[in-house]
């Protein structure tokens, strides 16, 4: 099943996409994080048969516009880690977003005046389903609703400011999330291995599995649990493959008017053109 978040003329609803008919159902609620707060959610979405809308017409929001943590891992791609010349860390790398970090699968990526160094960076995104505290690595994908697709576009020159991440990472609207939520049990989910592309203007810049993760969901999802109860609708952005633009000779940024696309086999892409904010004044 395929949950989105879409923006009509004055709200946002959550919907079931039916790919084949080209259309979005509604299934109640607002958004995909208001209906995850349903512990019965799976059912209700899947039976609902509200309003319908035309997939072609469709605006999607972030598939969870407003996540209470959006966690993001660090180094967790055997490639990355390699193209960094890097050690494999014994414990996941954690920094966080917010959520006016977020854009729809179709939205423009804001790239700040005060950033010359936007990179791309391809990732899965886990969706939880249910709380999650203190679980075992055995139980802790019963409780991951689904995965999206995201793309953790970093400012480079400020992200290695200091030692700390965060401040590079969660620029505003300048990270695609979408374009829908594909629960576990779709049958265009592969737990074993997806793969993840990035395009650059029709280029292939990046191009990763999942297999290739150092710690995987279930590691993640459990380790974080152990420090705080992830919630229904929050979100867990599992790392990079290869191909990032800073670690390239020469290093290369996103510029104006590129077009970047984010695949994750089974989950659908994000298409989203950069555009350089004006400076006020």
């Amino acid at each position: 099943m395929k949950l989105a978040t879409l923006r009509l003329a004055n709200r946002t609803v959550a919907v079931r996409v039916e790919e084949a008919a080209g259309q979005a159902v509604e299934v109640g609620g607002p958004d995909v994080g208001a209906l995850l707060a349903d512990p019965g959610w799976p059912r209700s979405a899947a039976e609902a048969d509200g309003p319908r809308h035309p997939l072609a017409e469709a605006d999607y929001a972030p598939v969870v516009p407003r996540p209470g943590k959006i966690l993001c891992v660090g180094q967790n791609y055997r490639a990355h880690i390699a193209e960094q010349s890097g050690k494999p860390p014994a414990y996941p790398t954690l920094f966080a977003k917010f959520p006016s970090a977020l854009v729809g699968a179709h939205d423009q990526v804001d790239l700040a005046p005060g950033s010359q160094a936007a990179d791309w960076e391809v990732e899965l995104a886990v969706v939880m389903g249910w709380p999650a505290r203190r679980v075992s690595e055995q139980d802790a994908l019963a409780l991951v609703a689904g995965y999206a697709v995201l793309n953790d576009v970093s400012m480079r020159d400020w992200q290695y400011r200091t030692s700390q991440f965060l401040q590079g990472k969660t620029f505003d609207r300048s990270t695609p999330f979408g374009p829908w939520l594909v629960t576990r049990d779709d049958p265009s989910v592969d737990e074993a291995g997806m793969e993840l592309s990035c395009e650059l203007d029709g280029e292939l810049v990046q191009q990763g599995n999942t297999s290739d993760l150092l710690f995987d969901v279930a590691h993640l999802v459990s380790y974080i649990s152990q420090a705080m109860t992830l919630l229904p609708g929050d979100v867990i952005s599992t790392g990079t493959p290869g191909g990032s633009g800073h670690w390239r000779e020469p290093k290369r940024y996103l510029q104006d008017g590129q077009l970047l696309v984010s695949r994750a086999q089974g989950l659908g892409e994000c298409r989203n053109i950069a555009r350089r904010e004006a400076v006020a004044g």
